[in-house]
């Protein structure tokens, strides 16, 4: 079994990147003036000249980019989710999903738990916008292990992926001998027959707390970890709609357009099933420190097991 660490996935992102940088040396790194926020400057120090700053431009990153992938390279153009999703949409759109380019678009610091950085920088609606390309690839590793197995395996696939990191450190858990990634495959984290919590990236964490305090009370509930928003695992949340009968997803993002509405798309064609959505519900951030930022938009431990006890109930 692997060494149990708490990172932020941001700084996993960095060491997998310098890892990898020996075996796959086609990678290069772009940065839009982040470098010591993103944590790409642990594969710049490494590899100077494969990294390219680009300043803060980062609709010119993506398309310097572009450039490069139809030179045979892989780029990973890296910079706050707000930027390099939002930003830069028209780029990422245009200069690399349309031509299906082998281009990793990477946003760091998603999600509101960027703490007091405030609204302007919390993004959340960057696992939205990236899964309305047609062919992007949508990732959001939950912890350090599953954010340095998604690096490599977005580097093996050819074509535009999108990778989402976090700031905030998290305990890893999937640092087990039999963990495997497989881009398009969920992981049930825990087994159960009462009803099925599904989370995605950091909040795969907190439902883990939210499992264990129901358990407690004689509640069984299915814990699923869904790193990959798109292609989503249709198998899988079929499979625990069937056989425990409600789900609840767990998403730090707009509960408009992310891992709420793709479960909800998947069940609505296949399997009926009420499904509760957990996550920002159609507002704004603000600043303040990530871990109360977290507990006041209801993205908690507690929060989780309530809503999920609600929704036995029904």
């Amino acid at each position: 079994m692997a060494e149990m660490v708490k990172k932020a996935t941001r700084e996993s992102y960095g060491l997998a990147l310098a890892e990898l940088g020996d075996r796959y040396p086609n990678v290069v790194v772009l940065d839009a003036d982040l470098a010591e926020a993103t944590k790409t400057v642990i594969f710049k120090k490494k590899f100077p000249e494969r990294f390219i700053d680009c300043g803060i431009a980062e609709c010119n990153m993506v398309g310097v980019a572009a450039g490069l992938a139809t030179c045979g390279k892989i780029p990973f153009a890296t910079s706050f989710a707000m930027f390099s999703t939002g930003r830069a949409f028209e780029q990422v759109r245009n200069s690399v999903g349309y031509p299906h380019l082998n281009v990793k678009i990477v946003g760091s610091h998603a999600g509101i738990s960027v703490g007091e950085d405030g609204a302007t920088h919390q993004c959340l609606e960057d696992l939205a916008l990236m899964r309305t390309i047609p062919g992007m690839v949508v990732l959001n590793p939950a912890d350090h292990y599953e954010m340095q197995a998604a690096v490599k395996a977005a580097i093996e696939h050819y074509g535009p992926v999108y990778i989402r990191l976090g700031r905030l450190a998290v305990e890893s858990f999937n640092n087990n001998d039999d963990y495997h990634f497989e881009i398009g495959k969920g992981i049930t984290l825990r087994d159960g027959r009462d009803i099925t919590v599904i989370a995605t990236g950091l909040m795969v964490s907190r439902a883990r707390e939210a499992v264990k305090e129901l358990e407690k009370e004689g509640i069984d509930a299915r814990l699923i970890n869904l790193h990959t928003l798109k292609p989503i695992d249709r198998d899988i949340i079929v499979k625990a709609a069937k056989e425990t009968g409600k789900i609840v997803t767990v998403e730090e993002h707009n509960v408009i357009g992310g891992l709420g509405d793709a479960v909800c798309g998947v069940l609505s064609e296949e399997y009926p099933t009420p499904v509760v959505k957990i996550g920002v519900n159609d507002q704004f951030g603000h600043s303040g420190p990530a871990v109360d930022l977290l507990e006041q938009y209801g993205l908690c431990a507690s929060h989780i097991a309530e809503v999920t006890r609600q929704a036995l109930k029904k």
